[in-house]
């Protein structure tokens, strides 16, 4: 008798080490399949998606979206399809002496914000906010990047501006991240005039908040006669600064006098922003320029995380000021005589931008694409390199199983965006402007709306085009970067390119 319920207990432990096998056994696979590799290129993870295009590199007579001849970056090298390079040689035409130079010092610091509020954080030349730098268009602009005390590394990205892929400054894809005691020189072409910003893009979810990020303005070659202001938004600790100060940044402004006012959001939501005290016109959204950009009175605007808008305002003849509201009831205030105008509630109405402006025509047919993906965000628990967590999804994977979007130079490139995740996505892809053609399945119907910086709602879908006209392998991820760090990061990669730079490693990159 004690010999069989011996045998029970035995069959009743075996039944029950089985039944907890068949409970954590697939766990634990998917903890382990999910650990990261404390080294890995970008070019390995996840799976490829042509998008229902040729597997290889192919020669394409395509035009960029301005009507150029593809290339941008390649063509300085005289780089063409089917020929193997990695992205160290996709560069500005490295004989050609700069227009605008500027030397970067990178710091960890103690630093007074301009308000005179004491902070804990990284300086770019002493001062957060970096320096604004200026350039004019078809100017080459070389920029030399010390760190001297940013522990981890850091980088400069050139937020919006399709820069050749070398100069990207992306941690671990187009270079190494730069240690304490070296330094980093980028030049590109400002080939497009507009509104830009610069930010580290080495553990950017941390960097960029603590300062590491300055605003880039690109003037036209012909100068309007117009007084030009740089609205950068930045919140340090929950302080919502402008240009670094607290409260209204007032600015000069007479009776009659046109004025830009550049707001940049650096933050990771959307900001609304509007005017008061005056019509405005939204001239240019992301660096392009709005066509038939008409008066607007009481609506604001929906500036999404990384994105930047061009308000132009007419001062009144009377002398009144006029307040852009960045977010909340402080701003820039515009005047003459008097800087003091009250805050006003926000208005009720958004601009849309699918029907504001009048149409022009596109230099591609994005109805006749070479390459068409999805891009759709969901949400679902699992593990993420051995966390378990409910993680960011793209196409159903979490990460590093997602889409690498592969394209060759000239492709016309449709991409579907789709937010199922419950919370918005602010989306930027490097490297390159898409144009917008519908929202939930309602045409564009006003000014080709060219964005770097997407706005996706939860439930909202986007339907974009572009033209592969810039070589090279490119982030397109979340600009709410801690989205970015938990995962919705992707990349498109050109054929026939390559990276030697590698996540981890022994410069520690670690791009989000």
């Amino acid at each position: 008798m004690q010999r069989k319920g011996w045998s029970g207990g035995r069959v009743r432990l075996a039944v029950a080490g089985a039944a907890t096998l068949a409970v954590l056994g697939p766990l634990i696979w998917l903890w382990q399949d999910s650990l990261l590799p404390e080294t890995y290129a970008v070019t390995d993870m996840g799976h490829v998606d042509y998008g229902g295009g040729p597997r290889g590199a192919m020669e394409h007579a395509g035009v960029s979206a301005h009507g150029a001849h593809a290339g941008r970056g390649a063509s300085a090298q005289g780089a063409h399809a089917g020929a193997r390079q990695d992205v160290t040689r996709l560069v500005a035409d490295p004989g050609r002496r700069a227009d605008v130079a500027v030397t970067m010092v990178a710091r960890e610091q103690r630093f007074l914000l301009p308000s005179g509020r004491a902070f804990e954080g990284y300086t770019l030349n002493g001062q957060s906010p970096g320096p604004v730098i200026k350039a004019t268009k078809g100017q080459l602009v070389q920029v030399r990047l010390i760190n001297e005390s940013v522990p981890g590394g850091i980088t400069l990205h050139w937020h919006g501006v399709d820069v050749p892929n070398a100069a990207d400054g992306v941690a671990g894809v187009t270079q190494d991240a730069v240690g304490i005691g070296k330094e980093f020189t980028y030049r590109f072409v400002a080939d497009q005039a507009g509104t830009f910003w610069y930010h580290s893009h080495q553990m950017s979810h941390e960097q960029v908040r603590g300062g590491l990020l300055g605003a880039l303005v690109v003037a036209p070659v012909t100068r309007e006669k117009a007084t030009d202001v740089v609205a950068l938004v930045h919140l340090y600790n929950g302080v919502r600064t402008v240009n670094g100060r607290e409260g209204d940044v007032p600015v000069q402004a007479p009776p009659g006098a046109r004025v830009r006012v550049r707001v940049i959001n650096t933050e990771y939501g959307l900001m609304p922003t509007w005017v008061s005290g005056a019509p405005y016109r939204l001239v240019a959204v992301d660096g392009t320029e709005i066509n038939g950009a008409a008066h607007v009175q009481d609506k604001a605007v929906a500036v999404a995380a990384g994105g930047r808008a061009d308000f132009e305002v007419t001062m009144p003849a009377d002398g009144s000021p006029v307040r852009i509201h960045l977010g909340g009831p402080t701003g820039v205030v515009l005047g003459s005589t008097s800087h003091t105008l009250p805050p006003v509630p926000r208005p009720g109405p958004t601009l849309d931008l699918l029907t504001y402006g009048a149409p022009a025509p596109l230099a591609f047919d994005p109805g006749k694409p070479d390459r068409r993906f999805a891009y759709d965000m969901g949400r679902r628990p699992g593990f993420l390199d051995g966390v378990p967590g409910l993680w960011w999804t793209i196409n159903g994977h979490l990460y590093p199983d997602v889409p690498m979007f592969h394209v060759a130079e000239g492709d016309v490139v449709r991409m579907r965006i789709s937010n199922d995740s419950g919370e918005a996505h602010p989306m930027h892809l490097h490297g390159h402007h898409a144009v917008v053609l519908s929202r939930d399945g309602v045409a564009a119907s006003g000014s080709p709306w060219w964005v770097d910086s997407l706005e996706v709602a939860a439930g909202e879908s986007y339907e974009i085009a572009f033209v592969a006209d810039n070589p090279g392998i490119w982030m397109d991820h979340c600009h709410n970067l801690p989205h970015a760090s938990e995962g919705l990061t992707a990349h498109l990669m050109y054929a026939d390119v390559t990276t030697p730079f590698t996540v981890g490693g022994p410069a520690a990159n670690e791009p989000e």
